[in-house]
């Protein structure tokens, strides 16, 4: 009998090495390499019925000759998955959701695959087909296109596939599925790499798209190899707090669309409603006006958001001031901090700054400079800014105020809203449009001072 091929990979960082050694080369960790079997036997694969009769080989062609053909996106029935997704599932591709325990993916995908219209097959290694129906009971109790399995083994799924034919296939999660022909145990590297690269091959030889669940590590990342990542068309992070209702899904990869768009829902007792408005729950409802507090339009992706800033300054109790912030970069904030001291003549550096992005979500659009600017200085000197007046802009070095990107849609957004004024930089080129809400143009940090606290 022929010795098994083995190898030793890094649990960290998934790189292989051909003997043990105490430190890993690659990513420097100690004590992470582990001896797997590569193959017990010669592979089989994913056969599709068309490739199994007729072996294709491929030949280079110019790419002038590539003949193509414009495939229409799988619709979810879910609008904030599409917009994330750049306009629903593309057919052949390979998306993968990762994100905390209990942080509500498996419901997510449950929930799109009893509302879609094509036929569905949903894997789980997690949990029974019982428990499962006891979830769907909740969130959609009629629905004759999502079927239910529960294996791990590929081989077993690839041969209910054939005999199915489903047109999406969702497996929940990655971690659990397991091949033949690798010796170790399911979730290790070796398996993962290998399940995942029988998935692309189905996935696309015959068009369907396959979304897979991932588990991640204390650090955030997703479990497994780094390659699973590169291996994949799509990568979803599934964010929130489990303390918190709203759940953010974001594009960390997408080969099929934009990166910048943001998918908001609530977590309810039936499911997962998606937040059409993300300004109801990004802005507080106070009946009184509170001091320390803006409004600044930003964008994600293609969407406008409202957003409110909050700030706290108060003297320092102990020697050396506090900055914090909190969806916001610090850094950026310190650089703030500066320029209101040197170039408006406000005198912080002893004072403790805190700031908070309400809503739970980061933001790196620099047209929030002007509305940190003002909920700092409104909390400074204790006057509150009108609840009706937001801010689109940013500052620089020397105090001025420049103009930002797609300003026409801040201005929309505001006055469908119910805002009044906006303030935005003199510099900033607007159409010739009669817009209803007030454009209150500044060029520097002194003509917002003066226009919001006279």
């Amino acid at each position: 009998m022929a010795k098994p091929k083995t190898s030793f990979y890094c649990q960290n960082c998934g790189a292989q090495h051909s003997k043990w050694q105490g430190q890993c080369n690659s990513c420097k960790e100690w004590n992470t390499l582990v001896e797997e079997v590569l193959e017990k036997a010669d592979k089989q694969g994913w056969k599709s019925p068309a490739t199994a009769a007729v072996k294709k080989i491929a030949k280079p062609l110019r790419i002038s000759e590539i003949e193509t053909s414009r495939e229409e996106r799988l619709n979810t029935n879910n609008q904030e998955l599409d917009r994330v997704l750049g306009g629903g599932i593309v057919p052949g591709s390979l998306t993968l959701l990762g994100g905390e325990p209990g942080i509500g993916k498996s419901t997510l995908l449950l929930q799109i695959s009893l509302n879609l219209n094509y036929k569905t097959l949903y894997v789980s290694g997690e949990e029974s087909q019982q428990q499962i129906k006891m979830r769907a009971q909740r969130i959609n109790p009629e629905s004759n296109n999502c079927f239910i399995l529960t294996e791990t083994k590929t081989q077993n799924i690839f041969s209910q596939i054939e005999k199915l034919e489903p047109e999406i296939v969702i497996i929940d999660s990655i971690q659990t599925l397991h091949s033949d022909y690798i010796e170790s145990g399911p979730g290790s590297i070796s398996q993962i790499r290998e399940c995942t690269a029988e998935l692309i091959k189905f996935a696309k030889e015959t068009a369907t798209p396959v979304i897979l669940i991932g588990h991640i590590t204390k650090e955030g990342s997703i479990a497994g190899p780094k390659v699973l990542e590169h291996m994949v068309d799509t990568v979803l992070q599934f964010e929130g707090d489990r303390n918190h209702v709203y759940r953010i899904l974001r594009a960390n990869k997408n080969r099929f669309g934009s990166t910048n768009e943001l998918g908001i829902y609530e977590m309810q007792g039936n499911g997962l409603r998606e937040v059409s408005n993300p300004s109801e729950i990004l802005i507080s409802k106070n009946d009184e006006e509170l001091s320390g507090t803006a409004i600044a339009a930003t964008l994600e992706g293609m969407r406008p958001l409202m957003i409110e800033i909050q700030a706290l300054v108060s003297s320092a109790v102990y020697g050396t001031p506090q900055r914090s912030a909190t969806g916001y970069n610090a850094k950026r904030l310190n650089m703030l901090l500066a320029v209101l001291e040197k170039r408006a003549g406000f005198r912080l550096g002893a004072k403790d700054v805190f700031l908070n992005i309400t809503g739970g979500i980061s933001v790196d659009d620099p047209a929030l400079d002007l509305a940190v600017v003002a909920a700092i200085l409104s909390s400074n000197e204790d006057i509150a800014v009108p609840k009706d007046i937001c801010l689109a802009a940013e500052v620089g070095l020397a105090g001025e105020v420049r103009p930002v990107t797609r300003i026409e849609q801040r201005i929309l957004e505001a006055e469908k809203l119910g805002f009044s004024t906006i303030v935005v930089s003199t510099q900033s080129k607007l159409p010739k449009n009669n817009f209803i809400i007030k454009i209150q143009r500044v060029s520097k940090i002194e003509d917002v001072v003066s226009f919001l606290f006279g």
